[in-house]
C-alpha cells in the first residue's frame, strides 16, 4: 500500500497543549454548552444506532475525548481514538475518567492518511472535522481515506447550509465582503448539502441517514454513511 505524505491544513497547528486544554473545558462552560453537549451526544448515540452499534469504532479526530465515554457505553465495543494533535491526545489522557481511558488505545496520526490498513475498522467517528475544511480537494481526500479504512460505516457532522444559521452567516459575510473586512483567517465554512452529499457518492458512499442538531435552526448536520458494495 502506498503512503502518502498528509495534508498539514493551517488550523490544525494551533492545537498545542494551552489550546487542547482550553477545548477541553469549553465544553463543559456554562448551561448553553452543556445543553449543547448533551444534545451533541444524543446525536451521536443515534448515529451509532443507525450504523448498528458498531463494535469496533475509530473516533478521529478524538480531540480531547468528550465522546469517549459515550463510546464506552456498549461494554464489547473496541475503541480507537486518533487525533493529529499529540497534545490533544496527551489531554484526552488525562482529562477523562481512568476507567474510560483503559478501554481507548490512542495513537497519533492525520485524517488524510491514516496509519491503519485497509478495511481496520468498522465504523469512523468523525465529528467537528469537516466544518474546518473549506476546499473540495481536501474534503474528497480524507472521505477517501475514509473510505478505505472503514469496513462500513461513516459518520460525520459539518455545517451544511438550509437553516437559519446558514442563511444569518451567508448573510453577515456578504455584508463584510461589501465593507472590505472579510475574514482572511476564517477557518470554519458552510457546505451545500448538494455538494457534501455529491461528494459522499463520489467516494463510495451511500447515506443510511442524517440528524439536525436543531433541525431548521443549527448548521450542524451528522450524516450516517454506508460504504457501497
Amino acid at each position: 500500500m502506498i503512503r502518502h505524505k498528509p495534508v498539514e491544513l493551517e488550523f490544525s497547528r494551533k492545537y498545542d497543549a494551552e489550546h487542547s486544554l482550553q477545548y477541553f473545558h469549553k465544553h463543559q462552560d456554562g448551561l448553553a454548552r452543556r445543553l449543547s453537549h448533551w444534545r451533541d451526544l444524543q446525536v451521536a448515540r443515534h448515529a451509532l444506532r443507525l450504523a448498528g452499534d458498531p463494535s469496533l469504532v475509530l473516533d478521529l479526530p478524538s480531540g480531547a475525548g468528550r465522546f469517549w465515554p459515550m463510546l464506552c457505553e456498549a461494554p464489547n465495543r473496541v475503541i480507537l481514538a486518533a487525533d493529529n494533535s499529540a497534545d490533544m491526545l496527551n489531554t484526552a489522557r488525562q482529562s477523562q475518567p481512568a476507567e474510560v481511558v483503559a478501554r481507548v488505545k490512542t495513537f497519533q496520526t492525520s485524517a488524510f492518511a491514516i496509519d491503519l490498513n485497509n478495511n481496520a475498522v468498522e465504523c469512523i467517528f468523525c465529528i467537528r472535522l469537516l466544518h474546518h475544511i473549506e476546499s473540495a480537494e481536501h474534503r474528497l481526500a480524507i472521505l477517501r481515506e475514509f473510505h478505505r479504512v472503514s469496513s462500513d460505516t461513516v459518520i460525520l457532522s459539518l455545517w451544511v447550509d438550509g437553516n437559519y444559521k446558514a442563511w444569518k452567516r451567508r448573510r453577515l459575510e456578504a455584508r463584510r465582503f461589501a465593507a472590505g473586512r472579510a475574514d482572511s483567517n476564517q477557518n470554519r465554512f458552510i457546505v451545500k448539502r448538494s455538494v457534501i452529499e455529491a461528494e459522499f457518492k463520489q467516494c463510495g458512499f451511500q447515506i443510511i441517514g442524517h440528524l439536525d442538531f436543531l433541525p431548521g435552526y443549527a448548521m450542524w448536520r451528522t450524516y450516517v454513511l454506508r460504504k457501497e458494495s
